[in-house]
């Protein structure tokens, strides 16, 4: 009994050991550091966007990314206090 209860102690405790990654080679891999990469896919690239770029451009698309993102973050907050029923005053007609 004691040999079934070690031995189901170590099957479950194996399936909490991290797995093995097998590293892949993909065009990319001068972005391969850099924050958001993640395994199994490492850097994602879907649309090519950087096939050829430079790290110049890898920085402006990314801080293009983070302000829009900043900007739909405000357009949320935006709408979900105008539901709530707080307005700013005065008309909105430009009129």
């Amino acid at each position: 009994m004691k040999l079934i209860v070690a031995a189901l102690l170590a099957g479950s405790a194996a399936a909490f050991a991290p797995a093995q990654v097998a590293k892949t080679s993909t065009s990319l891999n001068a972005f391969e550091d850099e924050l958001g990469a993640q395994p199994p896919l490492g850097f994602f690239d879907p649309l090519g966007m950087l096939t050829d770029a430079d790290q110049e451009r890898f920085d402006r698309l990314r801080y293009v990314e983070v302000k829009h993102g900043r900007i739909c973050q405000l357009a949320f907050l935006g709408q979900i206090v105008t539901r709530n029923g707080i307005h700013l005053p005065g008309p909105i007609d430009m009129a």
